[in-house]
């Protein structure tokens, strides 16, 4: 039995980790912690975990614990996955892996140097969908890559305490949102990219609203990503995939299982289906055991990791953002 400690009162996790864990039989949820004693409490209360925490310190130090699902804003990524790594705990950890990519570094140190497992939550990466468009591209479907457009854009509303419209907590819309869009497109080239322009739109608190960039993979396959939480912004996850002999657009390649569906177009033929699956978050967690249980290699995490944050530290920096790297 695996049993998961959860760093942070947070909204994500019911259905990231707690509804996941309850419908399997070898893991389950046994604390959770939060800075706030009562705040743990009452959370730990209305989801039915038998323990709790008045620090992020003490549940990494509880021997009962095997996985530490860190749950927290960006900028406590580092310091609190390092510390659980360092406590003899695998973590799987939300997304964006960290503030950038020297902090993604010394974590994923961390995880080689004690030898335990350290997941990035890019949960949709777990859904048979994504292994589907995969297998298309690569088996030629629509021939060589020529050309990518991937977009992640939700409303995001502005309130006090909102995380992601607060730099100092790692807010922003390339943050939250753009770093899947900059990973669908990582992932289906197989390679890292150079940035060849960038803009952003600043809202008053200081966070990008609105992040375009225009990339340049190796072989010269181009990409635009596009991310926006701007207030009236209707949900769009897409990626598609141009290639020499046809096309492929996934919509909704984030959630699939709240509906899917992967269009190719070769000459005029045009073939539409959907990927059955469960949620990303059942997948993710059966991944996340997996690597625990039998060393199957991770998904994400890793270099991987490292590379996006260097990918979005670079976005930011051609569009004149200064952030530390």
């Amino acid at each position: 039995m695996i049993r998961i400690g959860i760093l942070g009162a947070a909204k994500i996790a019911p259905k990231a980790v707690i509804a996941p864990a309850a419908r399997r039989e070898d893991c389950a949820v046994v604390c959770v912690a939060a800075r706030d004693g009562e705040k743990a409490k009452a959370y730990a209360g209305e989801h039915g975990i038998p323990e709790w925490e008045a620090s992020y310190e003490a549940l990494i130090a509880r021997r009962d614990i095997d996985l530490i699902y860190n749950a927290l804003p960006p900028h406590r990524h580092m310091d609190l996955t390092i510390a659980a790594l360092e406590a003899g705990k695998a973590v799987l950890c939300e997304k964006p892996f960290a503030m950038n990519a020297r902090e993604a570094r010394a974590m994923t140190e961390a995880a080689a140097r004690t030898g335990r497992p350290l997941v990035e939550a890019f949960h949709y990466r777990f859904h048979p969908m994504f292994d589907e468009i995969l297998r298309q591209v690569n088996e030629g479907a629509i021939g060589k890559l020529c050309a990518i457009r991937s977009e992640f854009s939700v409303a995001i509303k502005y309130r006090p305490g909102e995380l992601r419209h607060d730099p100092a907590l790692g807010g922003g819309a390339l943050m939250d949102l753009g770093c899947y869009a900059l990973h669908w497109a990582r992932t289906v080239a197989g390679s890292e990219p150079d940035v060849k322009s960038a803009a952003v739109k600043f809202s008053e608190h200081g966070v990008d609203l609105v992040t375009d960039a225009n990339l340049e993979f190796a072989g010269g396959v181009k990409a635009k990503v596009r991310t926006s939480m701007m207030p009236g912004q209707r949900f769009k996850a897409l990626l598609a995939l141009q290639g020499t002999e046809g096309v492929l657009v996934a919509r909704n390649p984030l959630h699939p299982s709240l509906g899917n569906s992967i269009t190719l177009r070769r000459g005029l033929s045009i073939k539409r289906y959907s990927v059955e699956g469960q949620t990303t978050y059942d997948h993710q967690l059966a991944h996340m055991i997996d690597v625990m249980k039998t060393n199957a290699p991770p998904l994400t995490g890793g270099a991987d990791a490292v590379a996006n944050m260097a990918l979005i530290n670079a976005v930011y920096a051609a569009a004149g953002v200064a952030r530390p790297a």
